[in-house]
């Protein structure tokens, strides 16, 4: 009677796994079953926003079903991803990620635990940061730069999109490798940082270049380096940080689709094949190439390492200017 009960127990455990399978098969084919949700956790109108809406977009037309964008600002992107954490792993709300809301600002803020809160679903891209300087700052070159802020008494003043932000890591980081003084002014947000340079209230500043782009090309402000990889092809006669002597300084203001912790590997996957015919596609493709927008065709596994590879890599550093900010 045992050996029966037992067979019965087994029979039933097994059963019922198979039907939880099945079940879970049945709800990734037939997802999107109603709208799906997209936290934007920044304003409308900058990079997470235009590759957020991109990207929905394209979705919407390959699924068939509505996908909505909700513009959630505030704690540098940490608001609304907080909110997007607490719903349920189904794929019906996710997130636009990125190294500003998922890297940076948790090791301060200490509200989101990025790989144990989220699960990573895809890569969208993002633009590399350029080093811009007004044109009345007579330099032509990075090294000319260089020479030039190590002999000013009070080194540099220069400004970025924020505390916190991409740039100004990047532009600390470029101080400390270069080895000269500095103070650093953070703004609101990229647009007030490049309008006080091109008006000459600043003479440098660390700024994507999808911000910095049109003042470049008008002749406002004159860029001298870029964090990609490799040279940009609207800017091809400006060298890249890794050319000129600095290859830790090749970065990009990454953005991502993430989702809450625990989804199924078989929806991720199901998202992140569709997601990477988007970026593929013509209309995504050029508005890539618009706003100097770099991106990988990586699968779900290959990103989640490389969100983990960019904790590891930037942390380090925003503790320790954490430590010189505190009183």
């Amino acid at each position: 009677m045992i050996c029966k009960l037992s067979s019965s127990l087994l029979f039933c455990a097994v059963a019922m796994g198979a039907g939880a399978v099945s079940a879970q098969s049945s709800d990734v084919a037939n997802w999107p079953a109603k709208p799906v949700r997209i936290v934007v956790p920044y304003a409308a109108g900058g990079s997470s926003d235009t590759l957020g809406r991109a990207i929905g977009l394209h979705l919407q037309t390959a699924f068939k079903q509505p996908f909505v964008i909700d513009n959630r600002p505030g704690g540098g992107g940490t608001i609304g991803s907080s909110q997007v954490a607490k719903t349920p792993p189904d794929g019906y709300t996710l997130v636009v990620s990125g190294i500003g809301s998922h890297v940076i600002a948790p090791v301060e803020v200490k509200t989101l635990q990025p790989m144990a809160d989220f699960t990573h679903i895809a890569m969208l891209g993002g633009p590399a940061t350029v080093l811009v300087v007004h044109p009345s700052m007579q330099v032509n070159t990075l090294n000319d730069f260089v020479a030039l802020v190590q002999q000013q008494p009070g080194g540099l003043t220069w400004g970025s999109p924020g505390q916190g932000t991409h740039g100004e890591l990047i532009g600390q980081l470029f101080a400390q490798r270069a080895k000269y003084a500095q103070t650093h002014i953070g703004y609101k947000g990229a647009a007030p940082a490049v309008a006080d340079l091109a008006g000459g209230q600043i003479p440098a500043a660390f700024i994507t270049y999808t911000s910095a782009s049109s003042f470049i090309r008008s002749g406002k402000i004159k860029a001298l380096a870029i964090t990609s990889p490799k040279r940009s092809a609207d800017l091809p006669q400006v060298p890249t940080f890794a050319e000129a002597g600095y290859p830790e300084l090749n970065a990009t203001t990454w953005f991502s689709l993430s989702g809450p912790h625990g989804m199924s590997p078989a929806l991720v996957e199901k998202i992140n094949a569709e997601v990477r015919r988007g970026m593929k596609s013509e209309p995504v493709r050029k508005l890539m190439e618009q706003e100097g927008i770099e991106s990988q065709d990586w699968d779900a596994p290959t990103f989640t390492r490389y969100v983990q590879s960019e904790i590891d890599r930037w942390t380090p550093l925003v503790k320790s200017l954490g430590s010189s900010r505190k009183p």
